[in-house]
């Protein structure tokens, strides 16, 4: 009994430092080896957890070096573009009166529901790089423990060629591909017009293959169904036949 509450107290105290333990020997062996080359090199990397580090092996294949190279160039990247840490709502007042984005839930897997209204985006106005940093440190600090992926409803409903943003949503890919790793478990669009699909075709290119694989177009007959398979209707957002009110991201 004693041998295994040291044990207990062991994982507890390595969960405290560095976040939930990672079972996985050889993803944990990997997690410290790249843990004390990046220290070496951005002393930062003492802030964040082990399965940061993880989910930037995992976007390189597990390979040390590759997975190396993308974490402290996005340490570098948070410190100029997240100086303060966070991105003052003040900043971005346009932007959230347009109430685009709600967040609301979690799905049967724990992970928070996302519904972005493409119609309700202008891109011409506001800021929407930095916008677009609020949204995604907001989602991630919504995530419970362990939690690592959030899902997403893009409601495309009345979208049309004013509120394309082609330039801003390759500018959204590369910021989650290379910032936000294996942060998205799935997207779902719905209501997508078929004029969606000419700016649809532009974008597909440059989604990598394992992206790809998680984005799921409903079709409208079965979009209350298809979302259920994913989430209790208690946390089903009511505007897709579920119980839970929308929520602006900012109220979140």
């Amino acid at each position: 009994m004693e041998k295994k509450e040291t044990k207990q107290h062991v994982v507890a105290e390595a969960e405290q430092e560095n976040g939930p333990l990672i079972e996985d020997e050889t993803e944990r062996s990997k997690v410290s080896i790249m843990r004390a080359l990046c220290d070496r090199q951005d002393p930062s990397t003492k802030e964040v957890d082990d399965l940061m580090i993880r989910r930037f092996l995992r976007a390189r294949d597990m390979e040390i070096e590759k997975a190396s190279t993308l974490f402290l160039n996005y340490l570098a990247w948070k410190k100029s573009f997240l100086p303060k840490g966070h991105i003052p709502e003040s900043e971005i007042a346009n932007d959230l009166s347009h109430k685009k984005v709600c967040m609301q839930g979690h799905d049967k897997m724990g992970r928070p529901i996302v519904v972005g209204f493409g119609s309700r985006h202008k891109p011409s106005k506001g800021n929407p790089d930095e916008y677009k940093l609020y949204t995604l440190e907001k989602i991630c600090a919504r995530m419970p423990r362990g939690v690592e992926k959030f899902i997403v409803i893009g409601d495309l409903q009345g979208w049309g060629f004013s509120n394309s943003d082609i330039r801003g949503n390759l500018a959204a890919l590369s910021t989650l591909h290379d910032c936000y790793p294996e942060r998205l478990g799935k997207l779902y669009i719905v209501h997508a017009p078929y004029i969606f699909m000419t700016a649809w075709k532009i974008v597909y290119p440059f989604i990598d293959t394992n992206t790809k694989k998680k984005i799921v177009f409903v079709e409208n007959k079965k979009l209350t169904e298809t979302l259920l398979e994913d989430m209790d209707e208690t946390q089903l957002p009511d505007i897709y036949g579920g119980k839970m009110p929308l929520t602006l991201i900012q109220d979140s």
